[in-house]
């Protein structure tokens, strides 16, 4: 009787060790674990990352509905001209870009009751002729220079600039842009004309 209850004792005490020895390893384990879960974590962030990237966009796009983009001010009118056939040019931006050239850019608004098509604004440079309906005859004058900046334009005479199809409908508005030779760098201040328009007056930076 002895012996069986020394050995059911020592049974028990080796259950015991073993349970404690597992729990233990089992701990260890769970430890180690979290650190390679946290390991995977960022890991998984990291690789999350370019899908994250290629969503950007259609982020941005699912954020121009919601309310921050709503609540978002306009863009500061540097300068505005209204002119042939009730039509409204504003200008939003002058800046100087790398590469030597100032871009410029607004919107038009047709506040007219047709919709309105002209190809005078092209210019009458006939390399610029085909570009139809678009900014390709806007200039930039720069009195203090003394010196006038046609639009740029492609070894095929396309025009760095913003074409209208068409027409634009009216009660319209829509946006454009224009880019031009670079002014010198003392230049602050130009005059932008196109078509008919009167010319406006902008700060360049």
């Amino acid at each position: 009787m002895d012996l069986r209850e020394n050995k059911s004792r020592l049974i028990l005490i080796v259950v015991a060790l073993g349970a404690a020895l597992v729990i233990a390893v089992a701990s260890c384990g769970g430890g180690g674990g979290g650190d390679d879960g946290d390991a995977r974590g960022s890991g998984e962030t990291a690789d999350a990352t370019p899908d994250d990237g290629g969503n950007a966009e259609a982020g941005e796009g699912e954020g121009g509905d919601g309310p921050d983009d709503a609540d978002e001010e306009p863009a500061e009118l540097l300068a505005e001209v209204t002119g042939e056939e009730s039509i409204t040019l504003g200008i939003t931006r002058a800046e100087r870009e790398a590469g030597g050239f100032l871009t410029v850019e607004g919107t038009i608004t047709n506040n007219g009751s047709d919709r309105w098509f002209t190809t005078r604004w092209a210019g009458p440079e006939q390399e610029l002729a085909d570009n139809g309906f678009s900014m390709a005859g806007a200039s930039i004058v720069a009195n203090e220079e003394g010196k006038r900046y046609l639009i740029l334009r492609d070894t095929t005479g396309r025009c760095l600039c913003t074409g209208f199809g068409t027409g634009i409908e009216a009660g319209a508005t829509v946006p454009w842009f224009a880019q031009f030779p670079e002014p010198e760098a003392g230049t602050t201040e130009v005059s932008f004309q196109v078509g008919n328009m009167p010319p406006a007056t902008i700060q360049i930076r």
